[in-house]
């Protein structure tokens, strides 16, 4: 198949109502496959707790999963790209127009995501929301009605297929990390100050026209925000709505999630608010430089599995962690127990 995909066209009577029923409902954790694996790692042929969060990971894919034997064969990588109209404000180091054109070297194989994708032996799919079509500039309202981000999110349910053992998801669009500070401020408050970093790049200058954009945002918008999908057609973007939408879809598929950087978090941040176990069958690659990314992190009380000063996004930090969890998986899996290796037990 082709790296980029287009799932078919979600039903129009997608809504933002229809979505809540659903995050009402989402399936919780297959307790007793969690224990067979906890049971399991008690008795492998190593102290209880030196290898630390590979064992915790371990029983997290058992858990979510819903297998005593945790595996990782057949990792997937989504990177949703949407444009937005705030990026007309220069909030990037970049012009909006990259946006499609980072699209096209990921179809080309010419990206950091194409080379650790490879490395991590991961399925890519490259997803576009109408690109040439950006949402609309939020310190003026709303990005989105509330139809057309729930039509995002069915969409990125509908992407979500069945057969990976976990799914990383990540995204691409030029903007989308004064959105992500904007929902981010908007879903816990603080001041833009709190959220804002130098995403791609920015000098002084953009700096203060993205704390600034943040703000407006925030005000043009203030009375969506009593409610986490109303905020994220406010503040959001066709992207960040459906990497939420993939969030729920993997969680009732019970397939694992691993989050990318800080605009992938936020997204998946408006989950949480509306649930706090909602994630609980995610876990977060990395700790972005955004500084907003910390912060947000405690919030959702999620520690990152690496810290690299990474700030790319299109998934580059979901990618790399997807070799740490086969490496828990396969440790899981084929250590022997003191029983079977014959090796003496704690005196």
């Amino acid at each position: 198949m082709s790296p980029v995909d287009a799932p078919s066209a979600p039903e129009p009577a997608a809504d933002l109502a229809e979505m809540r029923r659903i995050l009402a409902r989402l399936p919780g954790p297959d307790l007793e496959a969690g224990s067979a694996a906890e049971a399991r790692q008690r008795e492998l042929i190593k102290p209880a707790g030196s290898l630390g969060r590979l064992e915790e990971l371990a029983v997290w894919l058992a858990t979510w999963q819903g297998r005593a034997s945790p595996k990782l064969e057949h990792p997937h990588i989504a990177v949703f790209a949407g444009t937005h109209g705030v990026a007309t404000r220069g909030v990037s180091a970049y012009p909006p127009e990259v946006t499609q054109q980072m699209v096209g070297a990921f179809v080309n194989g010419l990206a950091a995501i194409n080379q650790l994708a490879a490395q991590a032996d991961a399925d890519l799919r490259v997803y576009e929301l109408a690109l040439e079509i950006p949402t609309a500039d939020f310190t003026q309202g709303p990005a989105m009605g509330e139809e057309d981000c729930a039509t995002a999110m069915a969409y990125g349910m509908m992407a979500m297929e069945e057969g990976p053992d976990v799914v990383a998801l990540g995204e691409m669009g030029i903007g989308n990390t004064t959105a992500a500070a904007a929902l981010a401020c908007g879903l816990f408050g603080g001041a833009p100050d709190d959220w804002v970093g130098r995403g791609t790049g920015v000098d002084e200058a953009g700096l203060a026209r993205k704390r600034q954009a943040v703000a407006q945002a925030l005000a043009a918008n203030a009375g969506a925000l009593g409610d986490p999908l109303s905020t994220l057609a406010a503040l959001g973007g066709r992207e960040l709505a459906a990497i939420a939408g993939a969030v729920v879809a993997c969680r009732m598929g019970r397939i694992p999630v691993v989050l990318d950087g800080y605009a992938c978090t936020a997204a998946a941040a408006v989950l949480h608010k509306a649930d706090p176990r909602a994630l609980d069958h995610c876990v977060v690659a990395h700790r972005s430089v955004e500084p907003g990314h910390a912060r947000l992190l405690e919030a959702l009380g999620k520690r990152p599995l690496l810290d690299l000063d990474m700030r790319l996004g299109e998934a580059s930090g979901a990618a790399l962690a997807l070799p740490i969890l086969k490496a828990a998986a396969a440790i899981h899996t084929g250590m022997a127990t003191f029983a079977e290796a014959g090796v003496s037990g704690k005196g």
